[in-house]
Order: structure tokens, then sequence, then C-alpha cells
């Protein structure tokens, strides 16, 4: 699929219309990545060219994170600091803070500021979505972030030998296949600014990052798959670039979708976007001495499955292999645009 490329220079705000308005769901680093990207967007010489809304999953129990939740009982930080990171306006200063880690100290090593810090701000308010809201403030974000549900779940998965694995941790270092994941206590609702963004979304991503424990726990969260399925929006999902040992090895791209409607009761998507160039034989040696090697793009079933595809070269190949933030971030507004682009002109037919 070939569209025009956004033009960078705030087009729609000068022209007096409404920015317009991505809604980003996942997690871990693959969100923050596209976060990253899209904040370049958000401000083009002082008028908004895009809004950004980001929906994190709350489901990790490892690390810093993990600790915190077991300690404090407060949702896991770590996600949502790496996205207030990423939309931070000053990535300089207050970003550094909020991402340094202490090497060091009795109950302090591990852990990040930011995730002290929204753990402290979590208990002076009373409230973690609203400890996000204020610490977004205070790093003067380029958008909107909101955990997908402020239950304290867990995450449990079946896999495929029959076991049910409790934890995400513990689920992505699973040697056998998961078949399904699941939260736990189940029936957990969205906040109700989540729903009000789908329904008012150009566009609605989903991915990059890990499929069954950054990506599907936001589906799991009850009214999200059918506020997507509702919203007039394009829905586009980031085809991940290579097998994750322990959730998604021998994944082609299309098992990727298909676990996700499996998740979320059905097909809820319109775009596939998917990276076409090759990665370097040394990276790929890297990767498979970690069992993990690039996912195979069978587009043809990716058709089958009712999906545009867009393709291109979205690969950053250095220590690791990651989606690079300005080009998947330049997709996604291209998305948008040609979404906006459609609903206006059906509207000039009906005659609205």
């Amino acid at each position: 699929m070939n569209l025009d490329p956004p033009s960078g220079g705030g087009a729609d705000a000068a022209s007096g219309r409404s920015p317009l308005r991505i809604v980003a769901i996942g997690g871990g680093t693959g969100l923050s990545s596209l976060l990253h990207g899209l904040k370049e967007y958000a401000t083009p010489r002082g008028a908004p060219q895009v809004d950004i809304t980001a929906v994190v999953t709350v489901s990790d129990d490892g690390g810093s994170s993990g600790r915190l939740r077991r300690e404090f009982d407060v949702l896991p930080p770590g996600d949502i600091r790496n996205c207030m990171v990423a939309l931070s306006e000053d990535e300089a200063l207050l970003s550094r803070l909020f991402q340094y880690r202490f090497a060091a100290g009795r109950g302090l090593k591990g852990h990040s500021f930011g995730n002290l810090f929204l753990t402290a701000l979590s208990h002076v308010t009373g409230d973690f979505a609203e400890a996000v809201k204020l610490s977004s403030e205070v790093l003067a974000i380029k958008g909107r972030i909101y955990p997908s549900t402020t239950a304290n779940i867990v995450l449990e998965a079946t896999l495929e030998n029959g076991s049910i694995v409790r934890g995400e941790t513990r689920i992505s270092r699973s040697k056998a296949r998961i078949l399904r994941v699941r939260l736990k206590p189940s029936r957990r609702k969205p906040m109700a600014e989540t729903l009000e963004a789908i329904a008012r979304a150009d566009l609605i991503t989903l991915g990059p990052g890990s499929l069954f424990t950054s990506v599907i726990p936001n589906l799991l969260v009850d009214g999200i798959p059918e506020a997507i399925r509702r919203s007039p929006a394009a829905k586009a999902c980031f085809i991940n670039l290579m097998w994750q040992p322990g959730e998604t090895m021998h994944f082609r791209a299309s098992d990727h979708i298909r676990a996700m409607y499996r998740h979320a009761g059905g097909p809820m998507l319109d775009y596939a976007i998917v990276n076409t160039a090759p990665i370097r034989p040394a990276l790929k040696k890297r990767y498979a001495r970690q069992s993990a090697e690039p996912v195979d793009n069978d587009l043809d079933e990716l058709r089958r499955l009712g999906l545009e595809i867009v393709t291109g070269d979205f690969a950053e190949q250095a220590e690791k292999v990651r989606h690079k933030p300005e080009v998947i971030a330049a997709v996604a507004v291209m998305l948008a645009r040609e979404r906006r682009r459609r609903a206006r002109a059906a509207a000039a037919r009906s005659g609205h």
C-alpha cells in the first residue's frame, strides 16, 4: 500500500482542521518507540498536528515494577514511566531523572526514580490514574497516557502442554507454546477516558511489542475490543520483527493477528504493517543463538484475513533489532490522515 507521506508541517492545524487523533495500545519498549516517533508530530510550529493517547498494559510483575506491586499494592509503573519519558517535552534532564536506576542502596538497588515517584504519588493521591496524570504534567508530555485498567490484575496463561502459568514474567519465559492468556480477576473495566479516546480516534494501533504480555492484555479488559470494533477509526497492527523466545517462537505474521482475534472475540483490524527489509546476517546469527528468528511475513495469509498490508523498511538494526520510531510514526500518521480523508469524502457524498 502506498500513501502520501506526511508533510510534518502542521498543514491540518494551519487550515483550521482538528489534529489527527491516534490511540496507541500496547506496552513495553515497542509502544515507547512508537510514541517517541509520534511526539515529533504533536507540536509542529506550535499547533498540534497529532493528538496522542497511549493505552498501556498494567500486568508487569517483574523487576522494579514487580517489587513495588508486591510491597506497596500499586499498579506496575514501569511501562507507563517509559511511555511518559517517550512523550516528554524535555528528554534531557527530567527524562533522565525518571529513568535513573539506583545501582546500590538497601531496598533501593534496581529501582528507577520514575517508578518510585509514581508509587509515592499514587499513595499521596490515592489513585494511580491521577498519579499518572499529575506525573505527565510534571514531564510536560505531548499527549495522554491511561492504564488499560485501574484494577490490580494478574496475567494467567494456558500452555500447549496443559499447564497453567501465573504472572507476566513466568509466562514470558515459558518453553511451551502459549494457547491463551486471561486476566485474574476477570471482568476488569477500562477508564471512561480510554473508551472516549477510542471512539473519537482516526487511527488505533496495536503493537509493536510482546504479543501475549504487552499487547493482548489490553484486549482482555472488558469493553476495549468492542469499543475498537465500534470506532470509525482505522485499526492497524505493527507486526513484530523477530520471534520472542518464550512467547512467539515460530510465529508467522498471521499467527500474531489470529492470536489477537482469538482473545478479542473476533476480527478488529484493517491494516498489518510489515517490515520487508532483510535482517543483517550477523544480527540473525546473534538472535539465532537465543532461538529467535525474523517473523515470517506470510502476506497472502494476511490478505486472506481481510487486511490491507503496508510494507517497508521499518527495522533499526544496531545491537538489537527494533522498529525505527520515526518511520513507524510516519506510517501511523499516513494511515490516520488517509482515514480522515476518506471520512470527509464520505460525508461530502452524503451531503453532511
